[in-house]
C-alpha cells in the first residue's frame, strides 16, 4: 500500500528498524521485536503529531526562573476503597493519568467497576469498555449491587468517538478498559500495536491535562509479567499500578511501581468475595488466622509494606532426601536469598541441609523481597531440622550476612510496635537495633542477637 510501510519496533526502549532483530541493538533486550506498520505520510501528518506532542503543555514555551515557581496544589478525589487510595497517595488527583496493570482475571474490572459506585456520588465517570457488552457491564454492576449514579457507559475502541462522547458528556473521571484494545484512524495499524497504544495513550493523556480530567487506563500484561506494547507507556502516565496476586487465592495486592503525586512503597490488601473486592485493613490478622499450634518450622516475621509494617508467618520444610541433588523451592521467597541462608547455615553452624529438601513458603500469598526476612527464615529452617517448634509468642528480625552475622535493619521501630500490638512479647532483633527499643517497648521483651548462632541459643533459653 503507498505511504505505508512494515518496521520493527523493541517494546523496552522504542528502538525502530526495517528488520527483523533477535537482540535489540539499542538497549540489549532479547525477542522484544514487535512488527508494527507506520504510515509514512507527507509532513502534515508530522505537524499533526508535534501539535498534539505540544498540546500537553500549550503555555509553558518559556524558561522560567526558579524562583518564580509556584507550588501547585493538587485536589484529590476519594475513590471510596481506602486501600485503593493509600496505594495513590491519598486519592485520585485531578487530571492525572493512572495505568492498573494485572494478569487476566485478577480483578482488574472488577475494581473500576466498583470504584463507579463512590466516585459518582460527586462526580460524573464514563467507563470505556473495548472488551466487554453494554449487557455484561450490566450484568456485572447488578451483581455488585451498584446504583450507577452519575455512570455513563460506552461501548467503543475508537479514539475519535471517544473523544467527542468525552466533550459531549463533560466527565470528571473516564475509565479505559483496556487501552491495549484502542485505535485510532490516524494510525494504520492493528490496535494492540506498539504505534497504536502510543498514539491512543497519547490521546487521553493530552485530554486529561487540557480539560483537567482524571483517567483510569487498564493495561495487559504479556506472558513475562510486564506491561503489553511499548515500555514508553509507562513513562508518559502518571501512576503505574500493579495488581497482584494468585487466581486460586482469594487476596490481591495492588502496588504502585510509580506515581508522581505520592509514594511508590504503598500497597492495598484486598479479598476477592461473590460480592466483589473487599478491603483487608489488617492483612497481619488476615496472614496469621490459621497458624497451627506446636508444629515446627514456622517463624513469624514484620516486613515493611511502604509504611505499612505486616506480619507474615514463613514456613520450612526439610525432610532426608535419598537422591545425591537435594530440591530446593521457595514461595512467596526470593529463592536465591534461601539458598543463601541455607549455605550459611551449614557452613557456620555446620548443619547438614545438603543431605535434605528444603522447602520454604510464606502463608496467604505474600512475596516479601526484603533481606530483614532472613533470620526467620533462617530460624524456620533450623526448627523444621531439628523438629523443635518456635514459641508461639517469638517474632525475628533481622538480616543475614555471610559470616552468620545479624545485621540492623531499617524501621525497627514501627515494625516492633506492630509485633506487641498482635500479642508477640518476645523480639529477637539484632544487636544494633536493640539499643534504642528498650525505652520505648517496656511491654514487650526484647532479644538482641549478633549472630544466628546468639539467635539459636536465645531460643533454646527462652523456651516456654
Amino acid at each position: 500500500m503507498k505511504g505505508v510501510k512494515t518496521v520493527y519496533n523493541c517494546t523496552e526502549c522504542g528502538y525502530e528498524t526495517p528488520k527483523w532483530f533477535g537482540k535489540c541493538p539499542s538497549c540489549g533486550a532479547w525477542n522484544s521485536a514487535v512488527e508494527d506498520v507506520v504510515d509514512t505520510a507527507p509532513a502534515s501528518s508530522a505537524k499533526a503529531a508535534v501539535s498534539r506532542y505540544s498540546a500537553l503543555s500549550p503555555t509553558e514555551n518559556s524558561a522560567v526562573p526558579y524562583s518564580e515557581l509556584e507550588l501547585p496544589e493538587y485536589m484529590r478525589i476519594s475513590t471510596g476503597v481506602g486501600e485503593l487510595n493509600r496505594a495513590l497517595g491519598g486519592g485520585l488527583v485531578n487530571g492525572s493519568v493512572v495505568l492498573l496493570c494485572g494478569e487476566p482475571g485478577i480483578g482488574k474490572s472488577t475494581l473500576l467497576m466498583q470504584i463507579c459506585n463512590a466516585l459518582g456520588q460527586e462526580n460524573k465517570v464514563l467507563y470505556v469498555s473495548g472488551e466487554e457488552s453494554r449487557g455484561q457491564l450490566k450484568l456485572r454492576a447488578k451483581r455488585l449491587n451498584l446504583s450507577g449514579k452519575n455512570l455513563f457507559i460506552l461501548t467503543d475502541t475508537n479514539v475519535g468517538n471517544i473523544t467527542a462522547q468525552i466533550e459531549k458528556i463533560k466527565p470528571d473521571i473516564v475509565i479505559i478498559d483496556s487501552v491495549q484494545t484502542m485505535y485510532s484512524d490516524s494510525i494504520n495499524s492493528a490496535p494492540g500495536s506498539v504505534s497504536q497504544v502510543r498514539e491512543t495513550a497519547l490521546s487521553f493523556i493530552s485530554i486529561a491535562k487540557n480539560n483537567g480530567i482524571s483517567f483510569l487506563m487498564v493495561g495487559h500484561v504479556n506472558k513475562e509479567g510486564g506491561i503489553a506494547g511499548p515500555k514508553v507507556l509507562e513513562h508518559m502516565v502518571d501512576a503505574v499500578m500493579y495488581f497482584e496476586g494468585e487466581r486460586r487465592q482469594s487476596y490481591r495486592i495492588i502496588r504502585a511501581v510509580k506515581n508522581r503525586f505520592g509514594s511508590t512503597n504503598e500497597i492495598g490488601v484486598f479479598e476477592m468475595t461473590e460480592n466483589g473486592l473487599e478491603e483487608v485493613e489488617n492483612p497481619s490478622e488476615m496472614l496469621l488466622s490459621g497458624r497451627p499450634l506446636g508444629v515446627s518450622g514456622n517463624c513469624t516475621v514484620c516486613v515493611m509494606e511502604g509504611t505499612r509494617p505486616i506480619i507474615a508467618e514463613i514456613q520450612a520444610l526439610v525432610t532426608p532426601t535419598s537422591f545425591p541433588a537435594p530440591r530446593r523451592t521457595a514461595t512467596g521467597l526470593d529463592y536465591n536469598r534461601m539458598c543463601l541462608v541455607l549455605a550459611v547455615l551449614e557452613k557456620r553452624l555446620g548443619l547438614r541441609f545438603s543431605t535434605s529438601d528444603a522447602y520454604m513458603n510464606i502463608v496467604g500469598g505474600l512475596h516479601i523481597d526484603e533481606p530483614a526476612a532472613d533470620l526467620a527464615a533462617a530460624l524456620a529452617l533450623v526448627s523444621s531440622f531439628k523438629d523443635i517448634p518456635v514459641p508461639q509468642n517469638v517474632l525475628a528480625i533481622g538480616e543475614i550476612g555471610l559470616a552468620g552475622e545479624c545485621r540492623a535493619v531499617s524501621f525497627i521501630e514501627q515494625r516492633v510496635k506492630e509485633a506487641a500490638r498482635l500479642g508477640f512479647n518476645r523480639v529477637i532483633i539484632p544487636d544494633k537495633n536493640a539499643e534504642k527499643l528498650k525505652k520505648l517497648t517496656p511491654d514487650i521483651d526484647i532479644l538482641p542477637a549478633k549472630s544466628i548462632f546468639e539467635a539459636i541459643q536465645i531460643l533454646s533459653q527462652n523456651k516456654q
